[in-house]
């Protein structure tokens, strides 16, 4: 069971950070994944994938958890939201919300000051009655990684790093994702892809 802490209370290693897959990286998992980093220390690293969107509609998680959904309710959310994402291969039956930091939940943290994880139900029920914030994803399941594992993919170039930009999770296109993260860094991923293995 993984415990999260108070972010505040942390060295900052990569939380609030993008990692991005290497086009080479060729993990079923983590294939031209993009995750955002919520918690990393000297014990380990938890992250959300955010561009892995599920045959599952937020109406029939929710429904599954036997929150009431009124579809007559005029939601104000961007239709991305309305999608459930594969959050990573950890613990996929549990339901992790990242949203904007302009609410808190019975389990909230606050990653930086524009966005926060809950794990508890009730930003789910507050979704489900047009309360909840005002930008949010919602996953199954998480990406894990043990004390030092993380340092040593990203020193053997699996992903690269990037503080994260909440627009990227909460507004860009999923399909754009991916290589959107990676444009501060000067870097077009889907012209990398394309050169490697050509000399």
């Amino acid at each position: 069971m993984v415990q999260i802490k108070d972010a505040s209370s942390q060295y900052d290693f990569l939380t609030n950070h993008f990692l991005i897959a290497m086009p080479q990286l060729r993990d079923l998992h983590f294939s031209h994944a993009l995750t955002y980093i919520c918690e990393h220390n000297d014990t380990g690293a938890l992250g959300i994938i955010v561009n892995r969107p599920l045959h599952v509609t937020l109406k029939e998680v929710i429904d599954h958890v036997g929150i009431e959904f009124d579809d007559n309710l005029n939601r104000q959310q961007n239709p991305i939201s309305d999608w459930v994402f594969s959050g990573g291969p950890v613990q996929t039956e549990r339901g992790f919300v990242l949203h904007s930091n302009d609410k808190t939940w019975e389990s909230s943290l606050a990653i930086s000051k524009d966005i926060a994880l809950t794990t508890s139900q009730d930003i789910l029920k507050a979704v489900a009655n047009n309360e909840g914030p005002n930008q949010f994803l919602v996953a199954l399941g998480y990406a894990g990684w043990g004390a030092g594992q993380l340092e040593r993919e990203v020193a053997q170039n699996a992903w690269l790093t990037v503080p994260a930009n909440p627009d990227i999770i909460f507004k860009t296109p999923i399909e754009q994702r991916w290589n959107a993260a990676a444009v501060p860094l000067g870097i077009d991923l889907n012209l990398m892809s394309s050169s490697i293995g050509h000399a």
